[in-house]
């Protein structure tokens, strides 16, 4: 199984990064949008990450421009025919991603490998979709894709071994880090990350302590990067909500089930960095804190 036609469908954040980290690593690269503004989006995302990454001198001027070269953009799932692999990374929704993975399956033809970038919904319901449930995969790339060196790639009960590791091996072939997963909700890194953030919101529900001390605590007090609730800006708030929904829905355990602060800011549209509002006030620098 020799992939070196990759479909994208997608141009968001996940799908552009995608994208440009197949086209770097060699691969002809055709992406998807529903409408000229979306894929426009997604080209300009695009471009400023490479640019960002010439600027860094962790990519040279003429492999940028030979990546760029590489990949093409449509608004027409149906150019999707020719493709060894298609990638989904649109909207994490069951539906829509059922109905554009049935799309899929008519338009190509019965060798293409599918492939979800879904972080919660397990992949056999989205492989139920189609004819081909043993050619279905996860392949759940790490935000931003440029720079995350993670993959994981899942096996359900129907996919085909070979057809598996073909996808562990252009994971690899991307330059990244693949690990092996089960296909359960949340795969590996969500399975346990996800219960982390919602226990830390709990225990601010339960006035242990503030954002900042236990953001401050579990940076300087266990080595992490950044703290529960400034990930949760990071990742979005709203995303966060919608992933612990999926994942209390697939197990029924407590530990998945988000918290009513969650839902609040949810409510009131403070999803984070990406609207300047979540736990912390993105218009500071640094980012302080908000009352709650």
């Amino acid at each position: 199984m020799n992939i070196q036609r990759v479909g994208v469908a997608g141009c968001g954040l996940m799908g552009s990064g995608i994208a440009e980290v197949a086209a770097r690593a060699g691969f002809d690269v055709l992406v998807s949008e529903v409408d000229e503004g979306a894929l426009e989006g997604g080209r300009s995302r695009i471009v400023k990450s490479m640019g960002r990454a010439v600027e860094k001198e962790k990519l040279s001027p003429a492999a940028r421009d030979e990546a760029w070269g590489r990949m093409s953009f449509t608004t027409s799932l149906a150019d999707m025919a020719d493709r060894d692999l298609v990638i989904e990374a649109i909207v994490e929704d069951l539906a829509v991603k059922s109905e554009l993975m049935g799309a899929l399956d008519r338009i190509t033809g019965p060798e293409t490998i599918f492939a979800s970038n879904t972080s919660s919904l397990t992949i056999t319901e989205i492989a139920a979709a189609t004819g081909r449930p043993d050619r279905v995969v996860g392949l759940h790339f790490f935000n931003p894709v440029p720079v995350m060196k993670l993959v994981e790639v899942v096996r359900t009960i129907a996919t085909d071994e070979r057809v598996f590791d073909a996808a562990y091996r252009f994971a690899r072939d991307l330059g990244k880090e693949p690990i092996r997963a089960k296909d359960n909700s949340g795969f590996v890194v969500n399975l346990l990350l996800v219960p982390y953030m919602l226990d830390a919101i709990r225990q601010l529900e339960r006035g242990v302590a503030s954002v900042e001390d236990i953001d401050r605590g579990m940076m300087l007090g266990t080595g992490y990067p950044m703290g529960p609730f400034l990930l949760c800006d990071f990742v979005g708030v709203d995303t966060t909500y919608r992933i612990a929904e999926i994942m209390f829905e697939e197990y029924r355990e407590a530990r998945y089930a988000p918290p009513p602060l969650l839902k609040r800011l949810v409510a009131l549209g403070r999803f984070g960095r990406k609207t300047g509002k979540g736990f912390y006030d993105w218009s500071a620098k640094p980012p302080r804190p908000l009352p709650l």
